[in-house]
C-alpha cells in the first residue's frame, strides 16, 4: 500500500513506531526486503511464542499480534483481511476456548472501541484484499488507529498512532467514518463481545443457494451457424480442435447452460482465496520436512531446485485451478490444478460468446474478469526481454498457447510460441536458444512439470546415485530437450518448479493433516483407514492428470467406477467419497480460476459420469442474482 506522506519509505522491517499496547510496528516495503535477512518465503512467517500471526508484516500480522500480545486471542487464518468481518469467533490461547466476535457497519449505533477491529473492503487502495487496523482512541469527531502495510514511514516523535480518521456522529446516535483514501470503503468494526445490539446477523447462506440448475435456449437453429471469429487466432484453433463451432461435443448439448446464484459464486471466492492459502501453508510444510517430501515421489536430484524455487519469493505462480463439488450438502475441492493450462479460453472467451450467439441474456458470464485478471498477473510478472510458449502438438494445447499469448501481449509482453521441442538448439554460450537465435530466458509452458520430471526417470532408470548425480543446466551434446530448458537455473518458469507440490494429490494428507474438518476440505489419507472404508472413498494417483486411474469405492467397499490411463504405477492416496451432484443427467463440477493468488472466475465441466476426464465436456455457466 502507499501513503501521502512526504517523509522518505523506510525499508522493509524497519521498527516505524511502537503502538499501544507496547506492540511494534514495522516497514512492509516488500521491494527493499534484503534478500540475505529474508531468504526464503518461510522466512516472511512471523510468529510469537510459536503461534504464527501472519506473514510479514502484512496489516493482517499485526491485528493478529496485536489481540494476542494484548488481549490473549487471535482471529482464525482468512485468506482476505475483509473475510474478518464475517468471522464469529476468536480463539484464547490459554485454553483454546472460543470468544464471541460482533461486526458493526459503519454508521453503526454501536460506537467502535479501543481494540475493535476496523474493517476495509477490497476496492480503491486495499483492491483485492481489503484491510485491517487497531482502533487505539474514538472521539466523536476523529478516531485514532494502527495499522501495517499502509504508509513506510517512521512516525514522527511521540506518535503513538497510524492514521486519524474523520468521524461524525449522526442525529439518530450511528457513528460514521471517512477513510482517507477517498476511492476506498470502511465496512465497520469487529468488537469481542457477546453484547449483539446492532451487531451484524452473521448467518450462513442457504444451501438451497448452491444448488446448480439447468436451462434450455430455444432451438433457432442457432448451432448451424459460425459464431466464432477464425480471424483471431485461437479462435480459429479452437474451432479446430472442436470440429466446428461449438462448445459441447454432443449435439444434445448444444442448447444447454446451467446457472449458480451469486450467493453460490460468494462462497466459491471465499473458498479459492482461503484454500490457496491453505495449500501455500501445506507448502511450506511439506519443504521443512524431508519425510514428507519423499512421499510426492520426486527425484531428490530435484529436491534442491525445488526449494531455490520455492524460496524466492519472486518466483510466483501466474494462476491455477480449482476442482470443487458445488450442492447444498456444501462445497468441497477436490485438488488444486497448479500446472494446468486447461480451460482457461473457454471460460474466459468461449462461454461468453456461447451465449451472445445462442440468445442468452440471463445473468453473467462466470468468467467475465479472467482475462482481465490474467493481463495483471503478467504486467506484474517481471519479465524481461522475449517471453517463451513451450506447448506440446496437440489440438488442444494450440488454443491454450495462443489465447495465452494473447493476454500476454495485451500486457504489453514480447511473446513466441514454440512447438514442441525439435527446433531448440545450443549456442555458444551453452544456452538453449529458439530458431531465430533468441535465447530462452522467460517461459510460460502447456507442458506439465510431470511429463519433465518423467524424462529424467527415464535416463536414470530411476537409480538413485544417477538421479543423484543428475545434472539439469548443462550443454549436452544431444538437441535440448524438454528438462533442458525448464530446469535451468537462468530460465524462470511460470508455472513455477514448485507448483509440483501442491498439484501433486499428496498434498491433500498433508493438508487434512494441518487443518483436519475444515469445511472445503475431504478427508484424505496415504493409507486407507476404517474411516474412509465405512463412508466411501476414492483412490488417486499421487501425480495423475485428467482424471486417469481414479477408482471409487462405496462404504461396502465395492468398486462404483474407475478410469484407466498411464498412471497406474503411481503411489495412491485416498480421499473421503463425495460425489458430483447429478443435475438432469449431468455430474457437474464447477472448477475456480486463482491468478495472482486470488479468485479469478469460474467454469462448468460436466460428464454423465462420476469422473470429470480431459474429454468431459465444459458447458456454460451464469451467474445469476
Amino acid at each position: 500500500m502507499t501513503s501521502d506522506s512526504s517523509r522518505p519509505i523506510a525499508p522493509f522491517g524497519t521498527l516505524l513506531g511502537i503502538a499501544p499496547g507496547n506492540v511494534p510496528v514495522y516497514s512492509s516495503d516488500y521491494d527493499s526486503a534484503d534478500d540475505n535477512e529474508l531468504p526464503n518465503r518461510h522466512a516472511y512467517r512471523s510468529y510469537v511464542d510459536g503461534i504464527f500471526m501472519g506473514y510479514k508484516w502484512q496489516c493482517v500480522e499485526f491485528a493478529r499480534r496485536w489481540l494476542y500480545l494484548n488481549k490473549g486471542y487471535i482471529f482464525d487464518d482468512v485468506a482476505m483481511a475483509y473475510d474478518i468481518f464475517r468471522l464469529t469467533s476468536a480463539r484464547l490461547i490459554a485454553d483454546e476456548s472460543r470468544l464471541p466476535l460482533k461486526s458493526f457497519r459503519n454508521g453503526s449505533l454501536r460506537h467502535p472501541e479501543v481494540g475493535a477491529l476496523l474493517i476495509w473492503n477490497e476496492g480503491g487502495e486495499f483492491e483485492v484484499t481489503g484491510h485491517v487496523a487497531i482502533v487505539t482512541k474514538v472521539l466523536p469527531d476523529r478516531l485514532y488507529l494502527v495499522e501495517q502495510n499502509v504508509g513506510h514511514q517512521v512516525w514522527e516523535e511521540g506518535q503513538d498512532y497510524s492514521r486519524v480518521l474523520d468521524a461524525r456522529i449522526s442525529k439518530d446516535g450511528g457513528y460514521w467514518l471517512r477513510c482517507s483514501y477517498g476511492d476506498a470503503s470502511i465496512m465497520g468494526w469487529v468488537i469481542q463481545t457477546e453484547d449483539d445490539l446492532h451487531a451484524e446477523n452473521i448467518e450462513p447462506d442457504d444451501p438451497a443457494l448452491f444448488d446448480l440448475q439447468i436451462r434450455h435456449v430455444p432451438n433457432k437453429g442457432q448451432a448451424s451457424r459460425a459464431w466464432l471469429n477464425i480471424a483471431n487466432p485461437a479462435e480459429e484453433a479452437f474451432v479446430d480442435m472442436m470440429g466446428g463451432h461449438k462448445l459441447a461435443s454432443r449435439p444434445e448439448d448444444d442448447y444447454k447452460y446451467m446457472v449458480m446464484t451469486e450467493s453460490a459464486e460468494r462462497e466459491l471466492k471465499r473458498a479459492t482465496n482461503e484454500l490457496h492459502a491453505l495449500f501455500m501453508h501445506a507448502t511450506d510444510y511439506v519443504l521443512q520436512n524431508d519425510d514428507l517430501l519423499s512421499s510426492f515421489n520426486i527425484p531428490p536430484a530435484l529436491w534442491p531446485k525445488i526449494h531455490q524455487s520455492w524460496d524466492n519469493r519472486r518466483n510466483q505462480m501466474i494462476t491455477g485451478r480449482f476442482d470443487f463439488s458445488l450442492s447444498a450438502q456444501g462445497i468441497k475441492v477436490y485438488e488444486y490444478n497448479c500446472d494446468s493450462a486447461s480451460c482457461y479460453m473457454e471460460a474466459g472467451i468461449i462461454q461468453d460468446k456461447w451465449a451472445t450467439h445462442y440468445g442468452v441474456a440471463e445473468g453473467e458470464g462466470s468468467a467475465t474478469e479472467l482475462v482481465d485478471e490474467l493481463i495483471e498477473a503478467w504486467k506484474n510478472s517481471a519479465v524481461k526481454g522475449v517471453i517463451h510458449i513451450m506447448q506440446d502438438t496437440d489440438l488442444e494445447e494450440n488454443y491454450h498457447a495462443l489465447f495465452m499469448k494473447r493476454t500476454m501481449e495485451k500486457a504489453g509482453l514480447n511473446c513466441k510460441v514454440i512447438k514442441g521441442v525439435s527446433s531448440l538448439r545450443w549456442d555458444q554460450d551453452g544456452d538453449v536458444v529458439d530458431a531465430d537465435g533468441v535465447k530462452i530466458r522467460w517461459v510460460w509452458k502447456t507442458w506439465a512439470w510431470e511429463t519433465a520430471l518423467d524424462q529424467i526417470r527415464a535416463e536414470c532408470d530411476d537409480d538413485e546415485q544417477r538421479l543423484r548425480d543428475y545434472k539439469t543446466d548443462v550443454a549436452r551434446s544431444e538437441a535440448p530437450r524438454l528438462v533442458d530448458v525448464l530446469l535451468r537455473k537462468d530460465v524462470m518458469v511460470y508455472e513455477p518448479l514448485w507448483t509440483l507440490i501442491p498439484s501433486n494429490k499428496a498434498i491433500l494428507p498433508v493438508l487434512w493433516l494441518l487443518f483436519p474438518d475444515h469445511p472445503y476440505l475431504l478427508e484424505s489419507s496415504f493409507e486407507l483407514s476404517n474411516a474412509l472404508k465405512t463412508n466411501g472413498y476414492v483412490s488417486k494417483p499421487i501425480a495423475g492428470r485428467c482424471g486417469f486411474n481414479i477408482s471409487l469405492y462405496d462404504g461396502e467397499d465395492d468398486l462404483m467406477e474407475e478410469t484407466t490411463g498411464r498412471f497406474a504405477h503411481q503411489d495412491q492416496i485416498f480421499q473421503a467419497l463425495w460425489k458430483l451432484p447429478d443435475i438432469e443427467g449431468y455430474r457437474s463440477q464447477v472448477c475456480t480460476f486463482s491468478v495472482a493468488g486470488h479468485y479469478a472466475g469460474s467454469c462448468l465441466r460436466v460428464d454423465p459420469s462420476l469422473v470429470i476426464t480431459k474429454d468431459s465436456d465444459l458447458m456454460t455457466l451464469r451467474v445469476i442474482e
